[in-house]
């Protein structure tokens, strides 16, 4: 067999072998990751990329330092995968241990500054949550063609909200987790979740009201190069590491 013929082959192998790892479960990639195997390794990455770079980003601002922020988690993570019982999900796991380092980044830049009112008098007396308005419309040429505006206004809408509002909003209405493990992951009392997420629609309403499209999956958008890139740095510094 030609050299040509050997490297070919040997990347439709590769190629097989990550569609099967893509297949697992997260338990499962875990197990082999304990063992050292890279490709779990980077399918573990690549599945949960999108979750942290946002609630990351929510936290500090800053897309650089969001991703160095995620590949932070990743690193603390894998050298410490022995101490991950499975009392929660894995993508729990690693979602805290990404809230706790942008946490910890924005305490050293600034004192931390505690959320002290909240409005609770909006949300009582029956008072319904204001929703973003749905379409079931597909989209058009000039509605793709304007949806990178449209995110970024989005972003920049969310930069501005309180962070308590703000990681509640990213949690509930883009990431699509539910009210108990909402609080669960930022320690807080299920009730609190709702007013907050309340009070962050209601801000976001006034000024997204006549652009904003219901396309939430499009924010913050952590995949495809950056995403593999992110894999392959992970495991860089993993090898660097002795994992």
């Amino acid at each position: 067999m030609s050299a040509g013929a050997k490297a070919v082959e040997a990347f439709w192998s590769a190629l097989e072998h990550r569609r099967r790892r893509e297949g697992m479960s997260d338990d499962e990639l875990i197990a082999l990751a304990r063992k050292r195997d890279e490709t779990a390794v980077s399918a573990l990455i690549r599945r949960h990329n999108q979750r942290l770079f946002r609630i990351a980003r929510g936290v500090v601002h800053d897309d650089h330092e969001a991703e160095d922020i995620v590949q932070e988690t990743y690193v603390r993570a894998f050298t410490a995968l022995e101490t991950f019982r499975g009392g929660a999900a894995f993508s729990t796991w690693l979602t805290r241990i990404a809230l706790n380092e942008a946490n910890g980044r924005l305490r050293r830049k600034r004192p931390t500054v505690e959320l002290s009112e909240v409005d609770e008098s909006s949300h009582a007396d029956g008072a319904e949550v204001i929703m973003f308005p749905l379409s079931s419309i597909a989209p058009s040429p000039e509605t793709e063609a304007g949806r990178e505006q449209v995110r970024r206004l989005l972003e920049d809408a969310l930069d501005r909200l309180p962070e308590p509002f703000r990681l509640v909003f990213i949690l509930r209405d883009i990431e699509g987790l539910g009210t108990e493990a909402t609080a669960t992951l930022l320690s807080i009392k299920p009730e609190t979740v709702k007013t907050r997420l309340f009070r962050a629609r209601r801000l976001l309403r006034a000024e997204m009201r006549k652009a904003l499209l219901p396309r939430f999956s499009d924010v913050f958008p952590f995949a495809g190069k950056r995403c593999a890139m992110m894999a392959e740095r992970v495991i860089e510094r993993l090898r660097a590491a002795s994992f």
